[in-house]
């Protein structure tokens, strides 16, 4: 393991399901579900990139649905289409008279603050921020690290080339929390194996690497990722919603046996178009830990505790290998379970940059 002194992250970011929702700026939030039982009223705002992004904002939406369905409630939404309406929508979430509402993403943390300490009777949540200290503010974060650890080393192990990338959309420590974790998995790689797998698109030490600049699909991102692709990396983390989408774009379009890492949700099962080029994914557990959340607060069970997730208890790590299972190395299951084993008593060291505390 590498000898720098980074922080423990608790964050993670940034990340399923379809559903009519408020279009940024106007338009009132939408209703989501048939038959309300409960006077409990759940709400959810999302961040770019909307409930249909396969990634973080659909993971929490799913969370809230499936809450919503056990406890006979009918939630509300609000997407937004831009920074410009966080603070809108959930005024407007409030004015419904919501009793909590869920905020998805580190980007909608000073709308969060600013409505509830103007909104003391409204609970919220907020997943992948833990920047707030408000009795009525629950965190909901992941120390994504972990499992992107795992992630880097199985990339370098199954690399051909001996290089692989990543890159981000924003840069903030709910991507970079990925991008940290997934470079020193290869660095622990290299220690181990004697190897020289290099990363392209992230350097550790100066916290400088490639970014879109956003959460959208789209040229941008394929530039990027084809960036990484013209530098020989075989193994592509891309690490924010949507972007993912045109990296496959860039992989498939190289045809040269190159792969793709899902973020926040398994590829594979998320988004089948590219089940062929989806070699992992680095996951977190988002839909059940927003349903839990929700449950228990409408339980009057409500607390600012945070929830972290972790490789200890199952709220981050990842998937199954799916159609390369039988292309990977036959001992990297038995090490990555060792890892794994390593992370959770302390004995491998994960840590990062990207610390919210």
């Amino acid at each position: 393991m590498s000898s720098r002194t980074r922080r423990v992250a608790m964050s993670g970011l940034a990340l399923v399901g379809t559903v009519a929702v408020l279009a940024g700026c106007a338009s009132a939030p939408s209703d989501s579900t048939s038959s309300k039982k409960s006077d409990f009223l759940p709400c959810m705002v999302s961040d770019a990139g909307g409930f249909d992004d396969k990634s973080f904002n659909q993971l929490g939406f799913e969370g809230l649905k499936d809450a919503s369905a056990d406890i006979g409630a009918e939630p509300k939404t609000a997407e937004s289409k831009d920074a410009t309406v966080y603070d809108s929508n959930i005024q407007q979430l409030v004015n419904q008279n919501c009793n909590l509402i869920v905020t998805v993403g580190f980007n909608l943390a000073a709308s969060t603050k600013k409505q509830a300490a103007a909104n003391p009777d409204t609970d919220f949540a907020i997943i992948d921020d833990n920047s707030i200290n408000a009795k009525n503010v629950k965190p909901i974060t992941f120390d994504t690290s972990q499992a992107a650890f795992l992630a880097g080393y199985a990339a370098a192990s199954y690399s051909k080339s001996g290089t692989v990338g990543t890159f981000g959309g924003m840069q903030i420590p709910t991507v970079t929390i990925f991008m940290d974790g997934f470079a020193d998995g290869v660095e622990y790689y290299n220690e181990q194996k004697k190897k020289d797998v290099k990363v392209v698109g992230w350097d550790v030490k100066s916290q400088k690497g490639s970014f879109t600049g956003g959460f959208e699909a789209g040229t941008q991102a394929k530039s990027v990722a084809q960036s990484l692709l013209d530098q020989d990396a075989d193994v592509i983390l891309p690490v924010g919603g949507p972007i993912y989408q045109s990296a496959a774009e860039a992989i498939k379009d190289a045809d040269n046996g190159s792969v793709l890492i899902g973020a926040d949700s398994d590829l594979y099962e998320a988004d089948p178009r590219y089940k062929d080029i989806a070699f992992t994914s680095i996951e977190k557990g988002m839909k059940p830990a927003t349903k839990d959340v929700v449950e228990q607060a409408a339980k009057g069970d409500f607390s600012k505790t945070p929830y972290v997730g972790t490789l200890e208890n199952d709220g981050v790590g990842i998937a199954p290998f799916h159609d390369y299972e039988s292309k990977v190395d036959s001992g990297l299951q038995g090490e990555l379970d060792k890892i794994k084993a390593g992370i959770i008593d302390g004995s491998v060291k994960v840590d990062t940059e990207a610390s919210v505390k």
